[in-house]
């Protein structure tokens, strides 16, 4: 399968450089290469006037290349200066060597203060926010002295917060003489921070502009046709409740109170979206009503039916879907195919299957039907998930919940590291879900998302639904809500 069709990229001195592309458009691939990390079947990497071959990550970074992954490579038990340190360990002399950490940790230090990056060399990365995480990542690549930065979805697990951090470190970054070549789907990033922009459609540059191109010019780029960034829907027909929460108390893994006294009901026939900082207990709300967290106090009740006590796959086989906020960890088993991936919540269930044996026949033909019907870029159903980009991992996740009945669909983060075309897929799904009877909690960091799909806007703050608002209420005065400001909203 071809991924890079003789494609051309041009990277200035001190350049920020956005590269656009739908999901499995190649981007990440032509990265990669770049990276040492694929080798290219023909064409050639020029640095500075001198033709290079990297055949290794290593070879790439004393070219001057370095590169910051979507998703982290970090060792999370591992301190902050641990996590630099790997793959550049120095030692200090003696009858036996030792690794140096002193220098290191001085030159954590150096590099966080020259470029604002400001961390704790001594933290746990697993107690860090995620912002914080991907700071390490950009602190690693540059005490390897590079002068071009890969940073490929950067912003794809960041809250609006934590993007506008980044994008003021790309400033940064540029203003000391490097250049950066940003992968990302969001336009209004794009349009914030590049210089130019180089669009890639089916492996092969499609045009190379400026940030002067509107939105809905680069979103046709991508796609190949026109892309309506607004989402459509009629007022809610709101029906009976579906999902009751009243006073739930949930703990996170530090036996801190994440979720305090939550309640919240969601009707059939409305989206209620979820908006907060994240961190704010979103995530122990949501895996408390999945069952994946216990309950403290409070309850949890589908159809006026307690929740309590049900396992996950007890609750999904109740017609509720769910979208988990890390599909890494908790939406595919990577080593299994696309096909397997596709009925993970139903493998055991008529027609794929019983107790003690899987229908492989109709797996793979209602896996076919779901791969063209969602657009999942792959070479086969029968490929391995982890062969498929973010994005289409995700396409996997969402194709898997929204073809079977529901009666509650619960999305975390539904479209994180989707491009235009297929949030514009996704988000009709979710509103054809709720046109049709469905109550939806929706969960996303993405404030514009949830103020576009929801019927309702349930803000938390430090754990409590601190206001709920109309959809239509300024995006300033919900960010005020988000910080903790006065509310006007209404009980959920």
């Amino acid at each position: 399968m071809l991924a890079n069709d003789h494609i051309d990229l041009t990277v200035e001195p001190g350049e920020i450089h956005a590269l656009l592309g739908e999901n499995g458009a190649g981007k990440s691939t032509l990265m990669n290469v770049l990276y040492g990390l694929v080798q290219p079947d023909q064409g050639e990497i020029v640095i500075d006037g001198r033709r290079v071959e990297c055949h290794a990550p290593q070879d790439a970074i004393e070219a001057g290349i370095g590169m910051v992954h979507q998703h982290f490579m970090l060792v999370p038990v591992f301190t902050v200066t641990e996590n630099v340190m790997l793959g550049a360990e120095q030692t200090h002399g003696g009858p036996v060597a030792a690794l140096d950490r002193r220098r290191a940790r001085e030159r954590v230090v150096e590099v966080s203060r020259e470029y604002g990056l400001a961390m704790d060399p001594d933290a746990i990365v697993e107690d860090l926010p995620v912002g914080v995480q991907q700071r390490i990542e950009i602190v690693k690549v540059l005490t390897r002295e590079v002068d071009l930065l890969i940073l490929d979805e950067p912003t794809a697990v960041l809250t609006p917060q934590e993007i506008d951090d980044l994008l003021a470190v790309m400033r940064a970054l540029q203003a000391a003489g490097k250049s950066i070549v940003f992968i990302t789907h969001k336009l209004r990033e794009v349009k914030a921070i590049a210089d130019r922009i180089t669009v890639i459609r089916g492996g092969r540059v499609v045009a190379t502009t400026g940030p002067e191109t509107s939105e809905d010019e680069l979103a046709a780029m991508m796609v190949g046709r026109s892309v309506s960034l607004a989402v459509d829907k009629q007022p809610a027909q709101l029906g009976e409740p579906v999902l009751e929460v009243a006073g739930l108390a949930v703990d996170d893994e530090r036996g801190h109170r994440a979720v305090d006294r939550v309640d919240l009901t969601v009707h059939a026939g409305e989206v209620l979206g979820i908006a907060g900082v994240q961190g704010n207990g979103q995530t122990e709300l949501v895996e408390a009503i999945m069952g994946l967290r216990p309950v403290v106090a409070g309850t949890v009740s589908l159809r006026g039916r307690s929740l309590a006590g049900r396992r996950t796959k007890q609750i999904l086989h109740s017609r509720v879907g769910y979208v988990p906020e890390d599909r890494s960890v908790d939406g595919l088993v990577k080593e299994f195919t696309v096909a397997e991936n596709l009925v993970l919540n139903m493998y055991d269930t008529e027609p794929f299957g019983t107790r003690f044996m899987l229908h492989r026949d109709a797996i793979t033909k209602s896996a076919a039907d779901r791969v063209a019907r969602f657009d999942v870029r792959t070479s086969s159903p029968q490929a391995p998930a982890a062969t498929l980009s973010g994005g289409n991992q995700q396409k996997v996740i969402v194709a898997r919940e929204l073809t079977r009945p529901l009666t509650l669909f619960v999305a975390a983060q539904p479209t994180r590291g989707l491009d235009v075309g297929s949030i514009e897929f996704i988000h009709r799904q979710i509103i054809h879900e709720r046109d049709v009877g469905t109550a939806v909690l929706l969960v996303s960091s993405e404030l514009e998302e949830v103020l576009a799909l929801a019927d309702r806007v349930a803000v938390m703050y430090r754990g409590r639904i601190h206001a709920v608002v109309p959809p239509d209420t300024p995006r300033e005065e919900v960010g005020l809500l988000m910080a903790g400001g006065s509310t006007s909203g209404e009980p959920a």
